[in-house]
């Protein structure tokens, strides 16, 4: 059975691509690699972004891996104008999946674009990968392969976050993360 290893990045000092992690999240990111350590890993995939690269740094170290990125895993731009009301709107675009912001991405096209590299990862040949993502994107693709996720479980998640996804007759998964 293929496995993926979803990881939402830890503990950051912003939300621009070039954060870095903070002091706490360097430490979550070698805790991080102590937990994924003894599961079977075939391939690590990456968002771009400095934060989820070095998450899984310590981890791909740890097992002699390279960190492949790819840019289908950064995370949503909601818009591209400052938003007061952001943590609203983002609510909305969870219930309205086709709302798009001014010079954003709508809930169903960042659900598309990110389960297009999971989909590859299905039809591919490593059995088990990292993939590491953002909090967002991460609860969208979880909402494409459930659409009972919702803006509540985005609020779950913590930095880090890792879910297990499981292919075999459909996807399920299941979080792993205390």
């Amino acid at each position: 059975m293929k496995t993926i290893y979803l990881v939402r990045h830890c503990a950051a000092k912003g939300q621009e691509p070039e954060a870095e992690l903070t002091e706490a999240g360097y430490a979550q990111a070698l805790e991080l690699a102590a937990f994924l350590a003894d599961k079977p890993i075939d391939r690590i995939l990456s968002s771009s972004y400095k934060r989820a690269v070095q998450t899984i740094l310590p981890l791909a170290g740890r097992l002699h891996m390279d960190v492949e990125q790819d840019e289908r895993l950064t995370e949503r731009i909601l818009s591209a104008e400052h938003l007061p009301d952001w943590f609203e709107k983002l609510q909305e675009t969870f219930m309205d999946v086709d709302l798009t912001l001014p010079g954003g991405e709508s809930s169903r096209q960042a659900m598309k674009r990110i389960a297009s590299v999971v989909e590859e990862i299905w039809a591919g040949e490593a059995m088990h990968t990292v993939l590491v993502t953002h909090g967002n994107i991460m609860s969208l693709l979880l909402k494409y392969y459930d659409d009972k996720v919702g803006f509540a479980e985005w609020r779950s998640l913590s930095n880090p976050d890792v879910f297990v996804l499981r292919m075999a007759d459909e996807v399920t998964y299941e979080r792993i993360w205390k």
